[in-house]
């Protein structure tokens, strides 16, 4: 009986796996045939005052990008002044003053590891999209 049920769940798999092929074999070929109507699927799903794009000044890419860098920046600025906060008030203990200072150096690293990484990106995407306009602008 026990053997029964494997031989069945194996039966079963191997049918849906037979399906599942054929079912992407048929959606590869129609899809082939109608080739606009993902763009137009696409334009359907689109809802009003969302971006069309993905690069350039009203890009979902530039959103994202100066979003995070906006988060970064406000992130670095609060550690700044905790980390001043810290250093003020450690009273002349050196592993408190050590550590008042580690976290002023970590802040700045972070910002300028966030703003080296946002030129890479920015390079990188230029270099690719050679001939468009793939810049960011902070506006």
């Amino acid at each position: 009986m026990k053997r029964m049920k494997h031989l069945s769940a194996r039966i079963i798999t191997f049918a849906l796996s037979v399906a599942s092929i054929l079912t992407i074999g048929t959606s590869a070929s129609v899809s082939a045939a109608t080739s606009n109507s993902i763009q137009s699927g696409i334009n359907a799903a689109h809802g009003t005052g969302q971006p069309t794009e993905l690069f350039g000044d009203a890009g979902v890419i530039t959103a994202v990008t100066n979003t995070l860098l906006f988060i970064v920046g406000a992130l670095s600025v609060i550690m700044i002044i905790w980390g001043g906060i810290r250093y003020a008030t450690s009273g002349g203990n050196a592993s408190s003053v050590t550590a008042a200072k580690n976290t002023i150096l970590y802040a700045l690293v972070g910002l300028i590891i966030a703003f080296l990484a946002f030129a890479a990106i920015n390079w990188v995407l230029g270099a690719l999209m050679a001939g468009t306009d793939a810049s960011f602008s902070n506006q």
